[in-house]
Formats: structure tokens, sequence, C-alpha cells
């Protein structure tokens, strides 16, 4: 069995199961009032029954724990001024999906050496949503693997499925499971289809196999979730969030038998994957809401501390606040940009 069993194996040891993790970092009751209602909201603004827009905001993947809650506590701050017209949540994504290799994230490499300490990197991810919730900010996560939930989801207020795993059946089974409302982008070649039938098939009930909370594969039955919505994040080649891209996506989705939700990326292909073009994008969508336009729910940006990104090196080397992945907005022309747009909707 040797010669044919888990030849390219190097090793394997077992995590701690998220029951176990669970116990050893919880959620108290405040913090679950606080997700739970957080939830509500965005159920709300995504069947558009609340007309305000969401606001996800936060650095493209997390990679420092102080640099993360400095960006939250100024992002709470922000939230109050505008709370009346825009939902602040803050992007707190541990998985960066690779085209090819590279860093995949805080819950696979906190200390940004290719030690690969993923116990490390699930407790300091909890940490984190644990602190946000403690300050009752909401938080938005991409969901890559899916034994990541059983770990982390009960303190997600929105979840984002991304552009390389929305057609993955494993993925949509996933996400009809999920407590909390969804995001499917469309793909990398922007086909607007895709996430469509993403969300469709995300509504229905499924089965499939899991990891339970106390470790063992098991069985889930699912009701479904219908609390999803598209992402129109543009293409490999060109953009996808002017006018036309959003008649067209509410168009298809009313032929679905779906209620026209969109939520626009305003990094990735709609910024040409140039952190300074957001701005643009973000004032364009509100120049279609002032317009009537009534079936956007929100937007994404790609933001932290400071402007642009840096490669990836020593620790001690990176500068504090500066993305290692995606290039980002840096906080000061991120604060302008939503409090102008505030003033402008």
């Amino acid at each position: 069995m040797q010669r044919v069993y888990n030849v390219n194996i190097e090793a394997q040891h077992p995590l701690p199961t998220p029951q176990e993790i669970h116990e050893e970092l919880p959620l108290r009751s405040g913090m679950e009032d606080f997700v739970e209602h957080a939830r509500g909201i965005i159920e709300g603004i995504v069947h558009r029954r609340d007309k305000r827009i969401l606001v996800v905001t936060g650095p493209c993947s997390i990679d420092n724990y102080d640099a993360a809650l400095d960006y939250a506590d100024r992002l709470k701050a922000l939230s109050k001024k505008v709370e009346s017209k825009f939902y602040l949540v803050m992007r707190t994504y541990f998985e960066k999906p690779r085209t090819t290799i590279g860093w995949k994230g805080m819950v696979y490499d906190p200390d940004l050496d290719k030690t690969f300490n993923i116990e490390k990197g699930l407790r300091m991810s909890r940490r984190i949503l644990l602190e946000m919730a403690e300050r009752e900010i909401p938080t938005a996560t991409e969901f890559l693997d899916p034994i990541i939930p059983q770990y982390l989801s009960d303190l997600i207020s929105w979840a984002a499925i991304g552009a390389r795993t929305t057609e993955s059946q494993t993925h949509r089974q996933l996400v009809s499971g999920l407590s909390m409302p969804v995001g499917f982008k469309n793909a990398t070649d922007g086909s607007i289809h895709i996430a469509i039938d993403a969300i469709k098939t995300a509504s229905a009930k499924h089965s499939f196999l899991g990891v339970i909370n106390d470790g063992r594969t098991g069985v889930f039955h699912t009701k479904g979730n219908r609390n999803c919505n598209i992402i129109l994040r543009g293409s490999s080649s060109s953009t996808n969030y002017g006018s036309e891209y959003i008649a067209f996506t509410e168009e298809l989705m009313r032929k679905s038998n779906l209620q026209p939700s969109i939520v626009v990326d305003c990094s990735h292909g709609n910024s040409l994957r140039n952190p300074l073009n957001q701005p643009a994008v973000f004032r364009d969508i509100v120049g279609q809401l002032k317009s009537g336009t009534d079936s956007i729910a929100g937007v994404m940006l790609e933001s932290y501390l400071k402007t642009g990104k840096q490669p990836m090196k020593n620790r001690c080397d990176l500068t504090y606040g500066l993305s290692i992945t995606d290039g980002c907005l840096g906080w000061e022309e991120t604060e302008q940009l939503i409090l102008e747009q505030y003033d402008a909707l």
C-alpha cells in the first residue's frame, strides 16, 4: 500500500477540531447578538428593503494583527459619520486565492516565512474576528477552503466566493449552508452567467461531505441560502461596472427569476489592477444610484493604511500597513472618497 497511497505526501498531522478552537476562543453572547444584527442589516440591503449601500472595504489580505486592528478602529469612527447612507463592513480576508503560487494568506502562513503554521493561523484569524465583534465592526471574508468556515464563519457578517471558485460545485454547495449573505463574483473571463447559475444553485437544498465540529467527516444537509447577490469584478482584460453592464446583469437575473442585487468590486478587473482607479469606479456607481438604479446593493474597495503594495520579504523589513498582495488605496484616500460620495449621494 505504501507504493500507491499518499505517494506525494511528505507529512500529515491533525488540526485542533473546530469545536476545540471555538471553546478556546469563544464567541460571547453580546458578540453573537451583534453578528446576528449585522447579518440582518446586510440581508435587508441585499434584498433592497434597506436602501443604504453596503461598502466592503479593507486590506486585500490581512497580513498583520496590529495593522488590521488599526484599520478597524479608523473604520469604526468613519462608519458613524456615514451610517445613514452607507453600511461599512471590513474586509477580513485570511485566504488568498492564487492563479499560480505565492503567499496564501494568514490562515496558511501567518509568519510569512513558509513555515505554514496553520494552527497558529486559524487562531490568529479567529482572534482578529473576535476583536472586530467586540468593537461591533461587521466583517466580510472570502471562503476558499471548504473546511475553514467551520472555524471562522460564526463571526462573519457577509462572505464572498471568488472568481476562480464561483463555478465550483463544492463552493456552491457550501454557500447553500452558510448562515450569512454571500456574494458570487463573475468569472475571471467576465462571464456573468456563471455567477447567476451559482446563486440559483446555492439557493437550493444540498447534501454533501464536510468536516463537522468534532473533527469527524460528516454529511451536511442544507436548507439553501436565499440571501445571495452577484459581484461584478471585471475580467482579466476589461471592466464591467458601467450602466450597460448593470442593466445587462439586471435582465439576466430577472430572466432567471432572481431579484437583481449587485455589488460592484471597484478593484480587480474594474480598476484594471491599479488601486488609484478605484475612486473613479465608486463615483460612477454613485452616479448610477443618483440616476435611479435600484439594483446596486454595494461596492467593494481594497484599502489599507498606506497606498500601493510591496513585495514579500522578511517580516521585520515590511512596511507597516502596506499590502503584500494586491495594491490598495491608502486610508486617507479611502476616508476622503467615502465621505465625498456620502455627500454626493
